[in-house]
C-alpha cells in the first residue's frame, strides 16, 4: 500500500485558534479555508510512499530528531502565497527561519480559487497582508498521512519524534 506522507510541526491548539479566527477577515475573499485541526506547518512533502519506505522514513526522522534541541518558533505575517505567484494560489502564515531544520516556514490558512479570483476587479481584490506575532514552542516532529477525499484532505499523524530538550 502506498501512504501520502510528509514531515510536519503540528501547532498548538491556542494558535490554531488565532490562526483560524483571520479566515472571518477576508469574507469575500474565493477562498477554501483550511479546517483549524488541519493548521500545522509542512517541513517537507515526501509524496507516496510504500510501507517499507515508510518504516526507513520514521526510522531516519526519529535519528534527525533525536539530535535536534526543541525552539521557539515564531510566525509574523499573514500573505498571499506563493511570493510572486499570480493570481495566488493561497493564503499563508509566514514565519521567521527555522535555522534547526534550515525552512522558511509557511502554514496554509486556504486555498484560493483562482478562476474567481480572476474575476474580481484588480482594485476590488482584497488585500492580504497583515503583520501578526505569534510564537511557540517546537518540542517535535511528526510524520504525517494525507487522505484526499471529497471534502478535503484529512491528515493522521503516524509518528511523534521529540525534540531534546
Amino acid at each position: 500500500m502506498r501512504h501520502r506522507i510528509f514531515i510536519a510541526i503540528n501547532l498548538p491548539e491556542d494558535i490554531k485558534k488565532e490562526l483560524s479566527s483571520f479566515q472571518s477577515k477576508w469574507p469575500e475573499l474565493p477562498c477554501r479555508w483550511t479546517k483549524k485541526e488541519n493548521l500545522h506547518i509542512t517541513m517537507e512533502f515526501l509524496g507516496y510512499l510504500t510501507d517499507e519506505e515508510l518504516i526507513e522514513l520514521c526510522q531516519k526522522t526519529k535519528e534527525i530528531a533525536s539530535g535536534k534541541k526543541t525552539f521557539s518558533l515564531h510566525l509574523n505575517k499573514i500573505c498571499y502565497g506563493p511570493p510572486k505567484k499570480f493570481p495566488p494560489r493561497m493564503v499563508w502564515v509566514i514565519g521567521e527561519k527555522i535555522k534547526e531544520f534550515n525552512i522558511s516556514p509557511h502554514i496554509t490558512l486556504g486555498r484560493i480559487r483562482t478562476w474567481e479570483f480572476r474575476q474580481i476587479e484588480p482594485e476590488e481584490r482584497p488585500i492580504v497582508d497583515e503583520n501578526i506575532s505569534l510564537s511557540f514552542e517546537v518540542s517535535s516532529i511528526e510524520v504525517m498521512e494525507s487522505q484526499l477525499k471529497r471534502g478535503g484532505a484529512e491528515y493522521t499523524i503516524l509518528e511523534s519524534f521529540e525534540l531534546k530538550t
